[in-house]
């Protein structure tokens, strides 16, 4: 069933249809989850009770997930044959063209015709490509404008390519290409050839006998053509490393090969490519640095917003206060990206009016991201969205959880991803690249605009990153559509309606919680098979004992409770009984003890607890222990730590507790921070044990 998610995930976006259809079939996938979970959970239960009638009830407990099996079977069938009733082909046949795809594709078509008056902030970046398009080298040259969906690539590649200088430098040959998501070679070389051969009526002629040709004929057709000129040619919106062989023709065996499609005459050739991956710059050419565009700043936001909103280009500071109060604020939501500033002046621009302005501030998330409109930002985005692959959606759909510009934590964010079973190594039992397959996916993200980086270590390797507002906002509406988390917030107050009642869908599978606690735990929980917990901004009011209690009663499935600056004074028992717990983060709550039946949590990967009294002696009982943070222990007593030989990184444990313990069985531990002073001859059992 999963497999079959990934294969129509893209088809779903094209058809109402399929959308449905691929839910229901979601729906089965969780229902076959919980019935796993929860029967795992009942047999653990059962297996600590020695009663007579203990195996009555495991008998009664098998009983029932036959019957919720069947069930399941029951309704896979229904959904199968439903796919028949509606319709609906196999699910992968072909890159069918939808009338959906092809109104966006429409929508999205670029012409350098089409030139902006309004464009501020890209006079630096306009100046460079000139003179990168202009100058340099003899050889042919793929110069790259990379940034992310609606930082305005398109329109300073317009600007570029109708200066003047780049004109007279390419008089004769200059052409024009919008290539699209769904990439077809022959639709782009005609649009070159069509705007390279003029319309006489014998090259009309010419024409109509190209018209008739095949792709790759039309591929030598545009080479013999270009061979002998100098060229400027425009491919706008190039989307993955194939579609750029597909286009010049590159072996992919041979990635130094410049293809046969656009030659190199060795007379200063350039093509300008504009895309949202940077693997693709670097791959369509090693020895260019793309030109990666980055946001506005606050400044060059408010002057972009006023050339559009007050169309008669007057002084903002001449139009009433309130309206430029209102418009600012508005402005610093749109974080400089032009797209969203372009769209929001354009829709002020209509009404100047105080209570329109109004109505429009107090809702611009809505209004910025309608759906149906040519200039709807969801929609440009949600392209970058629908090119990820499977492996990656979930993954980006996480981001959604944070808070709203919340500096993440690479660390944290991949023992996330671990614990959330996003991250899968070539083998499963290859559990030692996990951390490393999850920088990779990190990485891509990057690659494709989709994640900020806001920090780097000295080997260049990111420590944090966030994800634009606008990015969370199309993160936020994919994961609701799935059902794959909801949030609480303290700006939405719980009426009394809501408090006799449950706050999120039953299927919810995680949960980000940005009230306070008593708040949260106050309300009643209907969702038993939620996997994950995450608590932010929380204050520093203290959490009273009894209020975890719900924790371990309500989400009894959970994988992943993250608590982190949460000020609890003690940690329920019960927190033990949650078996399928993957991922407990504790860090800066307070905590000083630890309950000893956190040593029944089998699944357990990751501890993440700093500043405790004393960590408790039964970590030995965790075998599936891989991520180990204990720094600040206040008393050196003994631990025993032998037996985690999954583990593969320890940090905060001290010299005396490590010399206790048999290192060799250790084999697994890639990462080892110690703490704590030693005399000479733990010094020595130190240097033993490491050897």
């Amino acid at each position: 069933m999963q497999c079959f998610l990934e294969d129509s995930d893209k088809k779903q976006e094209e058809d109402s249809r399929v959308r449905n259809w691929v839910s229901d079939i979601r729906e089965a996938v969780y229902n076959a989850e919980d019935i796993i979970d929860m029967f795992i959970l009942n047999a653990q239960s059962l297996r600590r009770n020695f009663f007579l009638k203990c195996g009555f009830k495991k008998l009664i407990n098998r009983y029932k997930v036959g019957k919720k099996i069947e069930a399941l079977q029951l309704g896979l069938l229904d959904i199968s044959n439903r796919r028949e009733a509606l319709g609906i082909k196999n699910i992968g046949e072909g890159r069918s063209r939808s009338a959906k795809n092809q109104m966006l594709q429409g929508l999205r078509r670029s012409s350098p015709h089409a030139e902006e008056h309004v464009v501020v902030g890209l006079e630096k970046e306009a100046d460079e490509l000139v003179n990168q398009l202009i100058g340099g080298d003899l050889r042919r040259r793929v110069i790259s404008l990379v940034g992310m969906g609606g930082i305005g690539k398109t329109t300073l590649s317009k600007k570029v390519y109708n200066h003047r200088q780049v004109v007279e430098c390419f008089p004769d040959c200059r052409a024009w290409a919008y290539v699209s998501p769904d990439c077809r070679p022959r639709d782009v070389y005609m649009q070159i050839i069509k705007q390279l051969v003029c319309t006489s009526t014998k090259d009309q002629q010419v024409l109509e006998m190209v018209e008739k040709l095949q792709e790759h004929e039309l591929g030598d057709f545009l080479h013999e053509h270009l061979k002998e000129k100098r060229y400027l040619i425009v491919l706008d919106d190039v989307w993955s490393c194939r579609d750029w062989n597909c286009l010049a023709k590159v072996s992919s065996n041979d990635p130094d090969c410049l293809g046969n499609v656009f030659p190199d005459g060795g007379n200063g050739n350039r093509l300008l490519l504009t895309t949202r991956d940077k693997d693709v710059a670097l791959h369509a050419d090693a020895c260019s640095t793309p030109q990666e565009m980055q946001l506005l700043s606050k400044q060059k936001s408010w002057n972009l917003f006023c050339g559009k909103a007050f169309l008669d280009h007057v002084d903002a500071d001449r139009y009433p206060p309130y309206l430029v109060q209102l418009g600012r604020e508005m402005v610093d939501k749109c974080n400089g990206l032009p797209l969203a500033i372009v769209v929001l002046g354009g829709l002020l621009s209509r009404d100047m009016s105080h209570t329109e302005w109004r109505k429009v501030h107090d809702n611009i998330n809505a209004y910025l991201a309608k759906e149906g409109s040519q200039t709807g930002i969801m929609t440009v985005l949600n392209l970058s969205y629908i090119d990820l692959p499977s492996y990656l959606k979930p993954c980006f759909l996480h981001f959604s959880l944070f808070p709203e510009d919340y500096v993440i934590s690479t660390r944290k964010l991949f023992l996330l991803w671990i614990a959330e079973g996003f991250v899968l190594s070539a083998e499963q039992a290859d559990q030692q690249s996990m951390k490393v397959t999850a920088e990779v996916y990190l990485n891509e993200l990057i690659t494709r605009n989709l994640i900020q980086v806001v920090r780097m270590s000295v080997n260049a390797r990111v420590v944090e990153c966030q994800v634009h507002d606008l990015m969370r906002e199309l993160a936020i509406r994919k994961a609701k559509e799935q059902n794959f988390f909801r949030t609480h917030d303290i700006e939405d107050p719980l009426s009394s309606s809501t408090s006799n009642s449950s706050l999120f869908s039953s299927k919810c599978r995680r949960q980000s919680i940005y009230s306070d606690m008593e708040r949260y735990a106050s309300v009643e929980h209907n969702t038993p098979y939620l996997r994950s917990l995450l608590f932010f901004n929380l204050g520093h009011e203290i959490c009273r004992f009894s209020q975890l209690d719900f924790i371990g009663k309500c989400f009894k499935v959970l994988r992943v409770l993250d608590l982190e600056g949460v000020k609890v004074e003690s940690l329920p028992s019960i927190v033990g009984t949650l078996i399928h717990l993957r991922y407990l983060g504790l860090r800066h709550t307070g905590l000083k003890l630890l309950p000893l039946s956190i040593g029944n949590l089998r699944s357990l990967q990751t501890l993440d607890v700093n500043n405790l009294k004393q960590v408790p002696n039964v970590i030995w009982k965790i075998q599936n222990m891989r991520y180990l943070y204990m720094e600040g222990q206040k008393y050196d007593i003994p631990l025993k730590i032998d037996t985690l030989e999954n583990l593969q990184v320890l940090s905060g444990i001290t010299f005396k507790q490590w010399i206790q313990n048999n290192s060799s069985k250790l084999t697994c531990l890639g990462k080892l921070k110690l703490e704590g002073r030693y005399e000479l001859v733990e010094g020595v059992e130190f240097w033993k044990s490491i050897a």
